[in-house]
């Protein structure tokens, strides 16, 4: 009609009744839109991929104390470094099967066995021992130490301790294996810790299972259920770290 007749197109929509813009719409074949962008800037790092962005989001959940959602997870990232908005941090999420909480990192306690009793009675030593770990600030260095310790119970004696920059599960079985060779094995140990990602470790967990060392762990923030090394770190922080001026990791090792 309009090259036929030369009515104009305006007419000729207006006589069939339609919108102009669905006339004049061009289907774009796909999301509208700019394409996501496949970096994220770190103030350390620089651009770096998604894949980098969902292990630091994965890092994060692995603490005992936090299991948040894409918001808060924003700003965790963005204290760490990365320049990054709630939307697009939802949409990697998403993709990673990260967004809902049966989804993310398993920290249910399945397989573990956690504390019946809060407080502890011993009728030997080597009945019972508790260990964890204390963070200790060295100013020169400009960051933490990790002080490891593992007392018996009933003699309230601290059997062995490590002081050192970093402590992974490899240390932690290097101690106790140590401990328990110094003391030939005694039987029918239990040994209680908090759920540190040194202690729950699958490595730490077969270890103890494989010498006869029975583990348990203590619930979510209850400290008193850990009391005695809990009460021994934190003598050493009032009387030590707190009364006395140090600078290097050498003024407190020794």
């Amino acid at each position: 009609m309009h090259a036929k007749h030369k009515i104009s197109k305006t007419k000729l929509i207006d006589m069939v009744g339609m919108v102009h813009s669905s006339y004049y719409r061009k289907p774009t074949n796909g999301k509208k839109g700019n394409k996501p962008s496949k970096f994220t800037y770190h103030s350390k790092k620089g651009p770096v991929s998604q894949d980098s962005v969902v292990e630091s989001v994965k890092s994060i959940l692995k603490h005992p104390f936090i299991d948040c959602g894409y918001r808060l997870m924003t700003s965790y990232l963005k204290r760490d470094g990365y320049t990054i908005n709630h939307k697009k941090l939802y949409r990697i999420m998403k993709e990673a099967n990260l967004l809902k909480l049966e989804d993310r990192i398993d920290r249910s306690g399945s397989g573990r066995k956690f504390v019946k009793f809060r407080k502890v009675n011993t009728s030997r030593p080597f009945e019972c021992l508790e260990m964890d770990i204390k963070m200790v600030w060295i100013p020169s260095a400009g960051k933490n130490a990790y002080l490891l310790s593992v007392i018996d119970v009933h003699t309230r004696r601290i059997l062995t301790d490590l002081f050192t920059f970093s402590i992974k599960q490899k240390q932690v079985i290097e101690l106790l294996s140590q401990l328990f060779t110094n003391y030939q094995y005694p039987d029918n140990i239990v040994i209680r810790s908090d759920n540190g990602s040194q202690f729950i470790a699958k490595n730490v967990r077969e270890y103890l299972g494989l010498i006869g060392v029975s583990q348990e762990f203590t619930h979510i923030a209850t400290p008193e259920e850990n009391a005695h090394i809990e009460a021994y770190h934190g003598i050493l922080k009032k009387e030590v770290f707190n009364r006395f001026e140090y600078r290097t990791f050498g003024e407190i090792e020794n």
